[in-house]
C-alpha cells in the first residue's frame, strides 16, 4: 500500500496516524516532492475510477491562476487536466491510498480509512 501525502495537510496527517495506529504497512509518497508523471496520474485515475476533474482542488486559488477552472470537463480536455495537475500537484486531492489489490481511494474520511485498514488486513 502507498499513500500520497502532503505533510502540511491535516487530512494526510490524520490518515498516516490512523494507519500507524492500526499497524498497517505502507509507503509514503510526498507527491509535492515527487510529483506524479502523466502516466502515473492517468493510471491512478483508472484505479480510482475517476476523471482528473474529480480529483482536482478546483476551489483552490491556484486552480484559477493556472486556468484549471476554465477547462471544460470533457474527453477532449482530459489530457490538459492531467498535464495541469502534474505541473501543479498541490491541486490534487489528498490523501490518496493505492492498495496492493489494484484499487485506490481518496481517504479523506474515517469510514474510508477504516475500509482501507480492513482490506489491508485481509
Amino acid at each position: 500500500m502507498e499513500i500520497w501525502i502532503n505533510p502540511a495537510c491535516s487530512k494526510c496527517r490524520t490518515a498516516v496516524s490512523t494507519l500507524d495506529e492500526a499497524g498497517a504497512e505502507y509507503t509514503q509518497r510526498r507527491y509535492l516532492d515527487q510529483p506524479p508523471t502523466v502516466a502515473e496520474l492517468d493510471e491512478l485515475l483508472g484505479r480510482l475510477g475517476l476523471e482528473p476533474w474529480d480529483v482536482a482542488r478546483t476551489g483552490d486559488a491556484a486552480a484559477k491562476e493556472v486556468g484549471l477552472r476554465a477547462l471544460p470537463k470533457d474527453a477532449e480536455n482530459r489530457p490538459a487536466w492531467i498535464a495541469t495537475l502534474v505541473e501543479n500537484p498541490r491541486l490534487i486531492l489528498r490523501p490518496i491510498i493505492t492498495l496492493d489489490d489494484g484499487s485506490a481511494v481518496i481517504a479523506r474520511d474515517p469510514e474510508t480509512l477504516a475500509r482501507v485498514i480492513e482490506q489491508a488486513g485481509s
